[in-house]
């Protein structure tokens, strides 16, 4: 059996008063490197755009900085909970230890989030517009929506999550919570479903908490 993949959340407190805009740059000379690069249905979906996620913590919020680099990009969904799978996305899953809610971040290349809380995938507690308000996001793509463009793209989205929104308290961090970080495009003409840490499903299927590996706040 794999072991569980880990990595670890450092505190910046530059982090605390940094511009959103700033936050990519910052975290891509300070913070570790991750790869999403578990390609586990490589034999119906072998397409593998490069992406690399950056991560660190302020006093209140986790940020994400995801730089992707690949073919195609899209970006047709620009409202609230809209189906941003379908585009260039990045998504960030997590659950609180002992928890049996997961929280699931989808986002697109231009910030659009499609974001819940949930037990179970058939059962999503969506996200209202006033807490995905509080979501900070700066996508190097800008925000207007996009049909499908053919080329070689590199873009970035970096992301804020208020520890709040999803019930942690700032004041009294858990040692750790449990997550994967994910690629996918599932009406790209190169469409892919590539996970951070392994999924051992027959199917593409992010929404599966057993396979989350452990993120350590340091």
């Amino acid at each position: 059996m794999e072991s569980v993949k880990e990595i670890g959340v450092k505190y910046f407190p530059e982090l605390n008063d940094m511009k959103i805009e700033e936050v990519g740059d910052f975290l891509w000379l300070e913070a570790e490197k991750n790869s999403i690069a578990c390609r586990n249905w490589a034999a119906d979906y072998p397409y593998h755009p490069v992406t690399v996620f950056t991560i660190g913590r302020s006093d209140s919020a986790i940020f994400i900085d995801f730089f992707v680099r690949g073919n195609y990009l899209r970006a047709v969904n620009y409202k609230n909970n809209s189906p941003v799978a379908e585009d260039s996305c990045v998504e960030f899953f997590m659950k609180l230890p002992g928890s049996d809610e997961y929280w699931n971040f989808e986002f697109n290349c231009i910030g659009t989030v499609n974001a819940s809380h949930r037990v179970e995938r058939a059962n999503p507690t969506r996200l209202t517009d006033d807490e995905i308000s509080t979501i900070r996001r700066y996508p190097s793509c800008g925000t207007r929506p996009f049909e499908e463009m053919e080329g070689i793209f590199a873009w970035n989205l970096t992301v804020a999550i208020p520890f709040s929104l999803v019930g942690i308290d700032p004041g009294n961090l858990p040692q750790y919570i449990l997550g994967n970080f994910y690629k996918c495009g599932a009406k790209m003409s190169l469409p892919h479903y590539v996970s951070w840490a392994p999924i051992d499903t027959p199917a593409p299927d992010f929404h599966r908490p057993e396979f989350f590996g452990k993120i350590n706040f340091e």
